[in-house]
């Protein structure tokens, strides 16, 4: 069997982020897009839309260049685990704030890896969640609630 001469992996991340890009792009339009001096609401948008096909693109391209493996399993555990990761942060930053929220996700998230052992994502949790409070509410002063009303 003759092997291919191109990456799989990377003609679907190049044609992913093509797609993504369009879709974007074309939202984008129902929106004013204003003038390089004024730039309107829709106007940053497209331009990242057209960074992001660009991007894709070069992907692509250097995608059909090169001999790459053929597609392996999908790891569904880190794609069940990082996706509910942002719901649960939505869920739990009310009740239990900033802090408890991130360290929270961050558990939950650090189990998309078979590697995680439990006292090493607690230590990421931990060490997480410092830092972001660190940076957001103590660096930035965004006003939010640190320690929510279910810890107090």
């Amino acid at each position: 069997m003759k092997q291919a001469t191109f990456d799989p992996t990377n003609i679907i991340c190049g044609a992913f982020f093509i797609l993504v890009g369009a879709v974007f792009a074309w939202q984008s339009l129902e929106v004013e897009l204003g003038s390089w001096l004024r730039i309107g609401p829709g106007g940053m948008p497209l331009a990242l839309s057209l960074l992001l096909i660009l991007l894709g693109l070069i992907i692509l391209l250097a995608a059909l260049r090169e001999v790459g493996e053929p597609v392996g399993a999908i790891a569904w555990r880190g794609i069940v685990f990082i996706t509910l990761a942002p719901i649960i942060f939505g869920f739990t930053v009310r009740g239990l704030g900033f802090v408890g929220a991130v360290f929270i996700t961050a558990l939950f998230a650090s189990f998309a890896s078979l590697r995680m052992t439990p006292l090493r994502a607690l230590l990421l949790s931990a060490a997480l969640a410092a830092f972001s409070t660190a940076v957001f509410s103590y660096g930035l002063g965004l006003p939010f609630e640190r320690i929510g009303p279910w810890l107090r």
